[in-house]
């Protein structure tokens, strides 16, 4: 006696609309997904304590196996304008015609290394942090900005040095030191932007790393860290007449110009480039606002390969 075994008919596999209404239909999302901008933002916000605690805990480790221990915050900037002063002012000549050069120099010389750490920074904040990024989620802007956050401490401590030097060579207390903080505050965000635009690179190609050093070289020439770009231009009536508004316009050196105004009485607004606080303004919201969302477009690839 035969038996007859019904079998059920073959079904098609389901396919990846099936499988996505059927996730949505139980409130499943997919891991790593990059949320809104608005979302991220208030994700960034939420984790405000963890930017701030993460920043300065870099800050107090960045120097502890040092026998002086954080007073290299301070040394490491006044060792290199020592330095600067040495070749550029001594050597070349630059501090002619240049009132309070020692002021200018160590100014220029700590406002440019403000940017120049915040850069090289942001340019290793995902890819030497892999370990943290791949085992907690968290919005991976928290590490450039808190990087670019460390900076500004570590800035704010070496304002100390450049308040003492700057009465120790006869820069009178003004109410102009006040525009300091505005002009911080604008040189900050574009430092976190620029930050940020750099971290999604190297995060993506690590060898940026090892090329950052000799761009930013040439941006410190070219900023007017050691040297007075309206002095230069006035030596120079070859120069073709772009050169020094270009010269002028470039970010590092608007910040420093504007520091300069703010806290050396000898360097006067016919030093600044027209529309100066504009220029600065724009160059804060351009890499803030824009490195932001380069960083966040980017935001579900940090990590993975």
């Amino acid at each position: 006696m035969s038996q007859v075994l019904d079998t059920p008919p073959p079904t098609a596999a389901p396919t990846d609309d099936d499988l996505a209404a059927l996730a949505a239909r139980h409130g499943l999302t997919v891991s790593g997904a990059r949320p809104s901008l608005p979302a991220y933002v208030r994700q960034l916000w939420a984790r405000r304590h963890f930017i701030t605690a993460f920043a300065t805990a870099k800050l107090t480790a960045q120097y502890s196996q040092a026998k002086l221990g954080q007073v290299w915050q301070v040394m490491t900037p006044l060792l290199n304008a020592a330095v600067y002063y040495f070749i550029f002012g001594v050597l070349l000549g630059t501090k002619r015609n240049v009132p309070d050069y020692v002021p200018f120099l160590v100014t220029g010389v700590f406002i440019w290394t403000f940017t120049q750490s915040s850069i090289m920074a942001g340019t290793r904040a995902i890819a030497g942090n892999l370990g943290l990024v791949r085992a907690l989620h968290f919005p991976r802007a928290a590490l450039p900005i808190s990087f670019a956050l460390q900076q500004l401490q570590q800035l704010l401590f070496s304002m100390a040095a450049l308040v003492v030097i700057l009465l120790c060579f006869g820069v009178p207390v003004a109410a102009s030191w006040l525009l300091a903080i505005p002009a911080l505050v604008l040189q900050s965000t574009f430092n976190a932007g620029v930050s940020m635009i750099m971290a999604r690179m190297g995060a993506k190609t690590p060898d940026i790393a090892q090329l950052m050093p000799f761009i930013l070289r040439t941006w410190m020439y070219v900023s007017g860290v050691m040297w007075s770009i309206d002095k230069l231009a006035k030596g120079h009536h070859d120069w073709p007449s772009w050169v020094v508004p270009v010269l002028q316009a470039n970010p590092a050196a608007v910040y420093i110009d504007l520091m300069r105004y703010s806290l050396i009485d000898s360097f006067h607004a016919s030093q600044l480039p027209h529309h100066v606080w504009a220029i600065a303004v724009g160059w804060a919201l351009v890499a803030g606002v824009g490195g932001f969302i380069y960083f966040w477009k980017a935001e579900e690839t940090y990590g993975r390969g």
